[in-house]
């Protein structure tokens, strides 16, 4: 059967997401527990644990910043043509995952630490990238597309929640000061990732090319280039990556989503911290109330219904308006102290998890769509360049907040490996909460107020797409298809459809 007309199955869309059990479990128990193991258990301070996370994260961003890039040319090689240019890195990344496991032996070196962090994201990244551009890649359909980013946040949700639910239940069987709680942890979640991995290889496909254009890749791929065609093809790459800052509806997404997410990992770095020194509660506490993220089950498939009835931007709105608050309630709780501690912190919880899990099922669910927004300024299918300038962005932004997260404990005087902090050290921890999560939340917020990409506009962008392609005349658009085109991408209508020479960039055309 031909992969245009291939369905997606409830099945299909669960194979396909399997994926995110990784990407939604693995970094929410690296961002929430990481840092407090290297200054708990691996004997580093709040800036050499720091320093660890950022500096991996910044190599990992340049690496993945051509990953997409890579994969979109993948086709040129056999591996490429046999395995498909996305798919085979889920093939090659699942038995890779066992890699995770190595984050969480104690009583290493600081290298120690930083390449076996460095190898997890590069391998991480290696798989999510391409595995990211799979709903443009199996389907045109927005509701399709919905459901398989519906799986996918579901299957993520039930991530985060294993890694919130399952340390804490560690934590009570093998005390809190134990380190072999951490290591049998990694374990446990490595082989979960492989595993799931391998299921997302088997259930996806990748959209045909026709006989034509693979006739170019072949030719391609017997020419020889000399260091200044390659020198020119990496100069290509990366002016595909500033060009994509030229599409309106992508610059407001990347921007709502670099300080939504960044927002959301300094929450989780320093929120162990502000339970167990702020507080003076524990760490089986701390990792009970992040449990609370079960709610992101249920309301991935409540959030995948809101998306196409009211939209994203009206989503962003909603999740970022109940983080502040919540943020606001966790800040009024460490200078009130009320005497039902735990009751209060239950329901501040249970009330963030979910907006935190509403916060992390919109970004993607909307991605697949602003590749359609670039089609009709450029003409071209770039699913990888935008995954990987996301992704670019994403990681360099969370390496920053995290060196910044730890700098600012140390010049608080945190000490490393101490059942107290100094005052400095937890006015710090407040902090980074109220003015670095809830200043990130604030402007993701206000960005949100302005975003225009939604089921209908799509919609009408789809089908004016539809219409070019089949040798429609420009001349003949309506009114109302132009303004809509116009505000998603920022270009005038003229300019569209390659009629702007700073877009026409080397492409393949794809089916």
């Amino acid at each position: 059967m031909s992969t245009n007309n291939k369905e997606i199955t409830l099945k299909t869309s669960i194979g396909f997401g399997l994926t995110d059990m990784m990407g939604g479990g693995a970094f929410t128990i690296i961002g929430a527990w990481l840092l407090f193991f290297y200054t708990k258990f691996a004997g580093l301070s709040a800036v050499e644990a720091a320093s660890i996370i950022a500096i991996a994260r910044v190599i990992d961003a340049v690496i993945s910043l051509f990953m997409g890039s890579f994969s979109d040319n993948f086709l040129k090689l056999k591996l490429g043509r046999r395995f498909g240019r996305r798919r085979f890195f889920l093939l090659i990344g699942s038995p890779l995952m066992l890699v995770y496991a190595l984050l969480w032996v104690d009583g290493m070196g600081y290298l120690y630490y930083l390449f076996s962090y460095l190898m997890f994201e590069i391998i991480a990244a290696m798989v999510l990238i391409p595995w990211e551009t799979l709903p443009s890649e199996m389907t045109t359909d927005f509701n399709k597309r919905t459901k398989l980013s519906t799986a996918r946040m579901f299957i993520s949700g039930v991530g985060t929640f294993l890694a919130t639910f399952i340390p804490g239940q560690l934590f009570s069987a093998l005390g809190q000061d134990n380190s072999m709680s951490f290591l049998v942890n990694g374990v446990f979640f490595a082989v979960i990732y492989a595993i799931c991995v391998f299921i997302s290889f088997r259930s996806t496909w990748e959209r045909e090319i026709s006989p034509e254009d693979m006739q170019k890749l072949l030719d391609q791929e017997k020419e020889h280039k000399n260091f200044s065609e390659i020198l020119t093809g990496i100069t290509r790459t990366l002016v595909d990556f500033g060009s994509t800052f030229k599409v309106k509806s992508f610059r407001k997404h990347l921007l709502i989503y670099i300080c939504s997410m960044t927002a959301k990992d300094a929450f989780n770095a320093v929120f162990v911290f502000y339970c167990v020194y702020a507080l003076h509660s524990s760490s089986t506490v701390a990792a009970n109330l992040l449990s609370f993220s079960i709610i992101g089950l249920p309301g991935a498939i409540i959030y995948g219904f809101l998306l196409i009835k009211i939209g994203p931007g009206n989503l962003f709105k909603i999740s970022y308006s109940t983080m502040l608050l919540c943020i606001a309630a966790y800040a009024a709780v460490y200078f009130i102290h009320p005497d039902n501690l735990i009751l209060t912190l239950i329901i501040i919880s249970f009330v963030y998890q979910i907006g935190r899990s509403m916060l992390e099922f919109i970004p993607w669910n909307v991605f697949p769509f602003i590749p359609d927004v670039d089609e009709i300024i450029t003409t071209k299918r770039r699913e990888g360049i935008f995954a990987s300038v996301m992704t670019f962005f994403r990681k360099s932004s969370v390496a920053l907040a995290t060196f910044l997260v730890g700098a600012i404990l140390e010049g608080g005087g945190f000490v490393q490996n101490a059942t107290s902090q100094p005052v400095g050290a937890v006015h710090a921890i407040i902090g980074i909460m109220i003015f670095g999560v809830g200043g990130l939340l604030l402007i993701s917020l206000i960005a949100a107020f302005t975003f225009k990409l939604n089921k209908e506009t799509h919609s009408i962008l789809v089908a004016e797409i539809d219409r070019l392609k089949n040798n429609g005349s420009k001349d003949d658009v309506d009114q109302k298809t132009k303004e809509v085109v116009e505000a998603l991408t920022g270009y005038k209508y003229e300019k569209l459809w390659g009629n702007d020479k700073k877009t026409q960039l080397p492409h393949i055309k794809v089916n």
